[in-house]
């Protein structure tokens, strides 16, 4: 019997993403951050917990920070801040992670969505304009959505990929409309806008993810919560330790949704390297966009960043025919890429109660079906980042 051929190993590795280059000049401190919350025996709310919080909401142009136990958490957090649950509706968007529409329906409210702007990625603020005027009512100074009575209390914008949405259109439909606003900065930490206007500093709550593999990287899940207004930083405080003040008297029922010391003991190393970190993200992006500029590869289209804006690029998300088909013979070659996300969320077999289908945001489902994240990580190389362009441009050409 023969033996079939074995495939010829890919001439580079490029994976999606490698945290141990950007761990290692970091080890010897981190360690020793980890042996000193060790020594002290100090594991819950610690000094390295407050010390996080100041710096990440200085960071995010805000002037409290409420760390949590991770993004998800973070968000409901929000949420039962603004009492926000049963009857009540939040617009969002369908073309996100699942926790952002995961976590208004485990507040007991109802996901509203409205569809993409196809450049960033992120919700349009005409879809919003168009959705309110289409299929909700004013009525006694509330807007509620016609069609499930729900009152519509809030909006959750998503700042996709590192960029953030166009929170002044949207601020002006929140403020129209009277609706709180909860950013969802999971994958936008330090980003900004045009006027330099950061992620989170513009609504009433703006939520971070540390999960590891984003920009800034905990060493497992860790979140926090940022805010401009004393009185919603203190109700989040106390809500994050099962609603208790002083400890064991309860006026709130809350949840155990503290940060790690350990974890915040980690973060306060890595946040002081983060803008470097981006710097390297930002230059990579470049590198691709000259690249396929190059290349002048058809059927690949390259992200945009808005004029003047910071993006942050905790993905290069680039559109593609024949997404799927090019993923295999990327992966053949050895570079590695994922696909966020392949479901739009009013597609997700849990959220058929909302009855929509297919066809009802093209834009996201369009979206979903031709992104493709590259691989950006700061410690890549030039070779790597050719690379993986010459392999595309290598698939499109046969």
């Amino acid at each position: 019997m023969g033996t079939s051929a074995k495939a010829p190993a890919p001439a580079m590795q490029v994976p999606l993403l490698d945290l141990k280059p950007q761990y290692l000049p970091l080890a010897d401190e981190i360690q020793a951050a980890i042996a000193k919350v060790c020594a002290s025996q100090h594991f819950i709310l610690g000094p390295a917990v407050k010390e996080l919080e100041a710096a990440v909401a200085a960071y995010s142009q805000c002037r409290y920070g409420v760390g949590v136990s991770s993004g998800t958490d973070a968000l409901l957090l929000a949420l039962m801040a603004l009492e926000i649950g049963a009857g009540d509706a939040v617009i969002t968007s369908p073309f996100t992670f699942f926790a952002t529409a995961g976590t208004i329906a485990r507040a007991g409210a109802r996901p509203l969505f409205c569809d993409i702007d196809p450049v960033t990625f992120n919700i349009s603020p005409a879809a919003v304009e168009a959705f309110i005027a289409a299929q909700c009512d004013e009525r006694d100074g509330l807007l509620v959505h016609r069609a499930s009575g729900a009152r519509v209390r809030a909006l959750m914008p998503v700042h996709l990929y590192g960029q953030m949405a166009d929170m002044d259109a949207l601020m002006k439909l929140a403020r129209r409309y009277r609706l709180r606003v909860i950013e969802d900065a999971a994958q936008a930490i330090g980003s900004a806008d045009a006027q330099q206007r950061r992620a989170c500093s513009f609504g009433d709550v703006g939520c971070l993810s540390f999960f590891p593999t984003k920009n800034l990287g905990a060493f497992g899940d860790a979140g926090m919560c940022v805010t401009n207004d004393a009185a919603l930083a203190e109700r989040m405080d106390i809500l994050r330790v099962h609603g208790g003040k002083p400890k064991y008297y309860h006026a709130l029922i809350g949840g155990n949704f503290r940060i790690d010391e350990l974890q915040a003991a980690v973060l306060n190393i890595k946040l002081r390297h983060l803008d470097e970190w981006s710097a390297g993200r930002q230059r990579n992006a470049a590198f691709y966009d000259d690249a396929f500029a190059r290349a002048r590869v058809k059927g690949v289209q390259t992200p945009r960043a808005m004029p003047g804006a910071r993006h942050i690029y905790n993905q290069y998300v680039i559109r593609v025919e024949n997404r799927d088909a090019l993923r295999q013979h990327l992966a053949a070659a050895g570079v590695g890429t994922e696909i966020y996300y392949p479901v739009p969320l009013h597609l997700q077999q849990c959220f058929a109660y909302l009855k929509l289908g297919a066809g009802d945001f093209p834009e996201s489902e369009r979206a979903a079906a031709e992104t493709l994240a590259l691989p950006i990580f700061p410690e890549l190389t030039e070779a790597q980042l050719q690379y993986v362009v010459d392999t595309i441009a290598a698939y499109y050409r046969q």
